[in-house]
């Protein structure tokens, strides 16, 4: 899977006391993102819908917010749905076989025209509980339409999409004595980050789709009851501009929103950031 964690160690060999120094020599290492194709439609044109912070069982309104989903997929013909993240509330998953998967997922977007890939990415909720059930190919074979990753790479011929595991660079997180944490796979912290921007970095850099799309839970910019995220403001913010994405799609603050910048380059908008929210 894309973004799990995983150590080598180094080739020197050691015998006796110095085993305790080899141990010292351990490298963190982390997978490159999966890249993932979806074909457009036949005469070239893309359509999808976004949502975020949805997973509660039907209630607070997400059986209604999926009936109109279900409307507009029918009628814009949809090639597939993103989530933001914040996927099962309160605290995530529990294991593969939590109930919640269906009663918040395969039970509530049942309509024909939602019947397609959802590409997902996890928010801060999600990692309240067991992340690696929620990214587990497993649960697939529950409902084929799910596809959820740390961060990973669409190529959807006119679009790119990049998606980020935003979660991991909020240090709130990492301080919060009221809620437990599933940081297995993005541990040690700094190499994580550091490995996710660099692959960010190549995967933007090499892109030849004719729109770049970047897609995490949190906010860089919000007008919302979180505000803006400092940590994505400082390091996620400049390589967006740098390589001209066209557009950040979030969820967290649970509203809509449309941010535009003033800073162009070249007459393009170098960010948009939109929520679709419920």
């Amino acid at each position: 899977m894309a973004s799990h964690g995983f150590y080598s160690k180094s080739q020197a060999s050691c015998i006796g006391v110095a085993l305790l120094f080899c141990t010292s020599l351990v490298i963190p290492s982390f997978a490159e993102p999966e890249r993932l194709e979806h074909p457009a439609k036949g005469d070239g044109s893309l359509s999808c819908l976004v949502v975020g912070d949805w997973g509660r069982r039907g209630f607070y309104n997400q059986s209604h917010v999926a009936f109109q989903m279900g409307k507009i997929g029918e009628k814009l013909d949809i090639d597939f749905v993103v989530s933001t993240g914040d996927n099962f509330y309160d605290n995530g998953l529990t294991g593969l076989n939590d109930q919640a998967f269906e009663e918040s997922f395969t039970k509530i977007y049942t309509a024909t025209s939602l019947q397609k890939q959802w590409y997902s990415v996890l928010g801060n909720h999600d990692y309240r509980g067991d992340v690696e059930a929620q990214v587990h190919p497993a649960l697939r074979m529950v409902d084929s339409r799910w596809l959820c990753l740390r961060s990973f790479i669409l190529n959807a011929e006119i679009a790119g999409f990049f998606f980020v595991d935003t979660t991991p660079f909020v240090n709130d997180y990492f301080t919060d004595m009221d809620h437990t944490y599933d940081w297995r796979g993005v541990t040690p912290r700094k190499a994580y980050l550091d490995s996710l921007l660099k692959d960010l970095e190549t995967a933007l850099s090499g892109s030849t789709e004719r729109w770049k799309i970047v897609v995490g839970h949190h906010a860089i910019k919000s007008a919302g009851y979180h505000g803006d995220t400092k940590e994505l403001n400082d390091l996620l913010l400049p390589m967006l501009k740098a390589y001209n994405v066209d557009m950040y799609v979030n969820g967290h603050d649970h509203c809509l929103e449309h941010i535009s910048s003033l800073d162009r380059h070249g007459g393009e908008t170098l960010i948009n950031t939109m929520r679709r929210m419920i």
